[in-house]
């Protein structure tokens, strides 16, 4: 088999809290796919690193009264302990606040500019007048210039998928203080990525060839179809500079400008492989080169398939480097169904399920046998959960070695027998190596599993036939018992190495029962026989239903904890004087249905109001217009009103009530409408 030579790559985690299941499913997947590429005998290196620059790490560092670089380290901490406590093998995980990751920013940066790839343009951009700071994409808020979705940020909208400048977005608000942003003139630094188009044209249709003669498509089909679209509809130039104040590589011969964390993120993978190379004396320009043999693939979520389908490869191609050989995305995890909520308990921090008690092998296990090599959801049912793993692992494949281990050890001082009769079964497991190794190899992993248990129930059929503890009560099956064992003994053996990638761990144990060096998947070729073999001990527990529910609560915990940190540091008016049922009876506070709604002329505080309360019609000021701005907007929506309030007499005309908001010490959070369930019509008082 001809030997390959592949960098793998996932997308890093971004540093600013743990890890959570979400996280894994990638790093999980991406695991199996590595180990399996190495029991296959290939060359197959694993980096990953910390996405550590921006200014949410600027600001968040700020908040704790720490250094950015302090918050990036100790975060990198927690990643390392949430990985390895899945079992992830990393050959190398790093940080892309690194001398090599400056290096080669700069570097690529620098062969962009001289193929004239780089453009300096005058821009508007959106500016928080309270914070004193240009805003990041992701620190301005609003509604969607696509699709009117609200709370969308400034980059992309996570409901239609369009992506759009900051300025595009309707009703835009910062992230950091509330306020609405300004616009300012600032000189920024631009991909031309609207002239690769034809390269991407040509990269997004294309395959590469692997070192064993295989065609390898650089996307899956339904990421070829987005990309179509994308590159169809016209690529803009990229904008690639930030302003100062900000926590990441200064721009060669630009002070005061900042390269944008997508560039040097995904260079951050270069900068980890180089930092492995020098460590193993690895030569970097024959995997990075421009004409390398080498493999590159990057196992992402789809949420980031723009940046690496397309930014990605642009940057690599016109820099002179080799582009990445695929790049395979996954789709989101849910939780029973629905989105990882907070609430529920089901955003499941990494470190809470170890902490638990959870074997991480069950939720290896579970995730691959829901993974394919499409961009799909899974689900992870947590009734379910326990079903399969109980059901599969324990009671299928572990049932198998429980039930004769035990009888070569005490019957036959550990010694398997020098040959058996019944190859059939074995040859059938031997037989399914290379559709196995098909379906890993393209991440088919629900096929592989799903086809590893139906061989798994083959063999608990021969467990019922054969029933060895019925031979050990009877004189004279010696060598049968020794036999069947011996067939039993083989079958786990081969199991275990189609499970390896899946379950390191657990085969660990197997490998150390059997004394056997590690197993690799030309070991299917061959069967274990005559040898002597260690005692065995139990290798997996059944999930404990009851662990689930320890789960859920201790996130349900953690969540309350963090919402309970962050309240404390947020600064809240006095609460007023106490006040008798009475003296709030007396406020009359009703629903009432906006009917009209229009900025008032003369002033850049108020709203006029023309509202519904049911029983009449009213006119009321309210000044709010900074927090609503397009008060069209407004109308057919439901509002509480102080109901009984005198009458005001403005020079605008007369406020006849009170629309309720909520609000922060100040104006600087914003101003909040209250609203009222569904159901409730005008008219109806607040009780």
């Amino acid at each position: 088999m001809t030997k390959r030579k592949i960098l793998v790559t996932s997308a890093l985690p971004y540093a600013n809290a743990g890890l959570h299941l979400g996280h894994m499913l990638e790093q999980i997947q991406t695991d199996i796919w590595v180990r399996f590429q190495k029991m296959r005998g290939h060359q197959c290196y694993y980096v990953c690193a910390d996405d550590t620059h921006g200014a949410p790490i600027m600001l968040a560092a700020e908040k704790q009264g720490i250094s950015p670089e302090q918050l990036v380290e100790s975060v990198r901490e927690l990643h390392l302990a949430d990985s390895r406590g899945f079992l992830i093998g990393h050959d190398n995980y790093y940080s892309t606040n690194s001398p090599e990751n400056k290096a080669y920013a700069e570097q690529v940066y620098l062969a962009l500019q001289a193929d004239d790839k780089i453009a300096v343009r005058t821009i508007e951009q959106l500016f928080d007048p309270e914070k004193q700071m240009f805003l990041p994409d992701r620190f301005v808020k609003g509604e969607c210039p696509k699709c009117g979705a609200q709370d969308q940020y400034g980059d992309n909208c996570e409901v239609c998928g369009a992506t759009y400048n900051p300025t595009e977005l309707k009703n835009p608000y910062s992230a950091v203080s509330g306020a609405k942003p300004v616009l300012k003139t600032s000189e920024h630094y631009f991909f031309r990525l609207g002239e690769c188009v034809e390269f991407l044209k040509q990269w997004t249709t294309g395959s590469a060839l692997r070192a064993d003669g295989m065609q390898q498509a650089h996307l899956q089909p339904e990421a070829l179809n987005k990309m179509n679209e994308w590159i169809a509809g016209g690529l803009q130039d990229w904008d690639i500079s930030r302003d100062a104040p900000y926590f990441g590589f200064e721009i060669p011969n630009a002070p005061g400008k900042y390269f944008y964390v997508w560039l040097d993120a995904p260079i951050g993978y270069m900068a980890s492989f180089k930092n492995l190379c020098d460590r193993q004396g690895l030569h970097f320009d024959d995997w990075f080169g421009a004409e390398s043999d080498a493999e590159m693939y990057h196992f992402i979520g789809k949420d980031i398939l723009y940046f690496h389908a397309l930014f990605w490869p642009a940057m690599l191609k016109y820099a002179g480097l080799r582009v990445p050989s695929g790049v395979f995305a996954h789709g989101f995890l849910t939780v029973d169904g629905q989105k990882m909520s907070k609430s529920r308990g089901t955003f499941i921090q990494a470190k809470s399920y170890l902490d638990c008690g959870l074997d991480p092998e069950w939720m290896r296990y579970y995730m691959a046998a829901k993974l394919n090599g499409r961009i799909e959801d899974i689900d992870l049912n947590l009734s379910d959960f326990v079903a399969r793993v109980n059901a599969d692992l324990v009671g299928k494949f572990i049932n198998i070695a429980s039930r004769s281990a035990g009888f070569i050890t005490k019957r036959f001082a550990g010694q398997l027998a020098a040959d058996v009769a019944d190859k059939a079964i074995l040859a059938q497991l031997q037989a399914a190596a290379e559709s196995l190794a098909a379906a890993y190899e393209t991440r088919e992993y629900a096929r592989a599993l799903r086809d590893i248990m139906a061989l798994a129930d083959v063999v608990n059929v021969y467990v019922d036939a054969n029933k060895p503890w019925e031979l050990a009560k009877q004189a004279g099956q010696d060598a049968r018992l020794q036999e069947v064992c011996t067939v039993l003994i083989n079958a786990f053996r081969l199991l275990s190495l189609y499970l390896k990638p899946v379950l390191p761990k657990l085969v660990a144990g197997v490998e150390a029962f059997l004394d056997i060096p590690p197993l690799v998947w030309s070991d299917a070729d061959s069967l274990l026989l005559g040898k002597k073999i260690n005692a065995y001990q139990h290798l997996m527990q059944r999930v404990d239903p009851a662990l689930i529910d320890k789960l859920i609560e201790a996130n349900i915990q953690n969540m309350q904890q963090i919402n309970s940190d962050n309240l404390a540091t947020q600064q809240f008016e006095p609460v007023a004087a106490t006040i008798k049922i009475d003296d709030f009876s007396q406020l009359d506070l009703r629903v009432a249905q906006v009917l009209a709604c229009q900025l008032v002329e003369g002033s850049d505080k108020l709203l006029q109001f023309t509202v519904d309360l049911g029983f009449e019609q009213r006119n009321i000021f309210s000044g709010i217009r900074k927090a609503y701005p397009e008060p069209d907007k407004l109308v057919g929506r439901k509002v509480i009103v102080v109901a009984n309030l005198a009458e005001r007499k403005m020079r605008f005309g007369v406020s006849q009530g009170m629309i309720i908001c909520a609000s922060g010490q100040d104006d600087s959070e914003g101003l909040f409408l209250l609203d009222v369930d569904q159901g409730a019509k005008p008219g109806m008082r607040i009780a």
